[in-house]
């Protein structure tokens, strides 16, 4: 089984929501909530693609300094096995715009488990529960 590598952030704002984007129809899972974030290239590490993803996705500047691992999802889906590390990142530059046609959402730690996610996702949420 093929295993692909994604790296996502949880973004959490000052008064401790957290930021969610949907997937946009014509992609797998449209409409499930899931934190950004994407694949991992070739030669790139976890945290200079979440760097990447961020500018494209949402329009802000994050620094390495900023990203503190936190937990990971291992999934595996019918066709390929996900394995995803959730950094959390309080600080960052610019305000968020959704780039890619995907509607955000900022969720109290309360209010997460209301937004469907994919399967890898969901599993996350107790635990940035436990810390915000």
């Amino acid at each position: 089984m093929k295993l692909v590598l994604v790296a996502a952030c949880a973004l959490i704002d000052p008064d401790g929501r957290v930021l969610l984007a949907q997937r946009p129809h014509g992609k797998a899972m449209a409409g499930l909530w899931e934190f950004p974030g994407g694949k991992i290239e070739a030669g790139e590490r976890p945290e200079e693609a979440l760097i990447r993803e961020l500018k494209e996705e949402l329009a802000i500047d994050v620094k390495e300094s900023c990203l503190a691992p936190f937990v990971f999802a291992s999934h595996a889906y019918p066709d390929f096995h996900l394995l995803m590390p959730l950094y959390l990142c309080r600080r960052w530059s610019g305000q968020v715009r959704p780039c890619e046609g995907q509607v955000t959402k900022w969720v109290g730690p309360a209010s997460l488990s209301d937004y469907p996610m994919p399967p890898a996702d969901a599993p996350l949420v107790a635990h940035l529960r436990e810390i915000l």
